[in-house]
């Protein structure tokens, strides 16, 4: 009686590279979910290196780079007008400024996005909304945008769930618009969709605008502490990218039917006569 041989199964392919850095949308996001614009935007990137912020990351992803590097942005701005499904957006309720703390992300498909590790809101209600129904990290602040000319200053300073009195206030005088944005303006700006996780198990959820206009600005002041309220070790000197934009209409999607792990390791079975590979 001959020894039972091995059946292999087929090892899992390659993982896909990264997808594209691509300036317009690379999706709809059909159906939209949700609707909103987001205004008079600032962005602040200071760079890290990668192994620092990758324990923040959701499962499933890793942090996306640019010539071996990653960022942490901080991103002021007004959300405007938040609507759910074909309903028009809320007036009040609906429009409200905000601040983020955000990484940069690349999941197991190849899907570049962003990783919120924070989000400053001056409205109780959609700020409970997010974190209760959505899992995403919000919280309530004590907020303001004011613009004098060319210049704007954002204020956030946080009420709750905390950490109470973390706070950040910056002021940008904007720029020349940017015909030709480099590569990393794109890799900064461009991304169409968001990692996060719900009960454990990884969620991307993309979303879809127009291109970016980008303006150059200069970071006239800043003082903030919400990136280390965060969990992130603050980057020595000042931003490496400073950047402005009066904004885009924005659409969010349903996540993607994908699924959430690759294929198990090839297995060795005993269960029948001649080698061979499992279809």
């Amino acid at each position: 009686m001959q020894p039972p041989t091995r059946v292999l199964a087929p090892a899992p392919g390659p993982a896909p590279g990264p997808e594209p850095i691509t300036a317009d949308p690379r999706h709809e996001a059909k159906p939209a979910l949700l609707t909103q614009s987001w205004l008079d935007l600032a962005f602040l990137h200071w760079a890290v290196d990668p192994a620092d912020v990758a324990p923040l990351l959701p499962p499933g992803t890793v942090p996306d780079t640019h010539d071996g590097v990653t960022y942490a942005g901080l991103v002021a701005f007004r959300m405007h007008r938040v609507g759910w499904f074909r309903l028009p957006g809320i007036p009040y309720l609906g429009s409200f400024p905000e601040t983020n703390v955000r990484l940069y992300s690349v999941d197991e498909h190849g899907r570049r996005g962003v990783v919120f590790r924070s989000l400053d809101a001056s409205r109780l209600i959609p700020v409970a909304i997010g974190r209760w129904a959505f899992r995403i990290p919000y919280v309530w602040s004590k907020m303001g945008v004011r613009q004098d000319g060319d210049t704007l200053t954002y204020t956030s300073h946080r009420r709750w769930p905390g950490p109470r009195g973390a706070r950040s206030a910056l002021s940008v005088r904007v720029g020349e618009r940017i015909e030709r944005p480099t590569d990393l303006e794109h890799f900064l700006t461009a991304r169409w969709g968001m990692h996060s996780s719900c009960f454990g198990r990884p969620l991307y959820l993309p979303n879809t605008h127009p291109r970016w206009p980008l303006h150059r600005a200069e970071l006239l002041s800043y003082e903030e502490d919400l990136l280390a309220a965060a969990g992130l070790t603050r980057p020595p000197g000042d931003p490496v990218s400073v950047l402005y934009s009066p904004g885009v209409p924005v659409r969010f999607g349903s996540p993607p039917c994908i699924p959430a792990q690759r294929p198990a390791p090839a297995r060795e079975s005993s269960a029948a006569p001649t080698e061979r590979s499992e279809p």
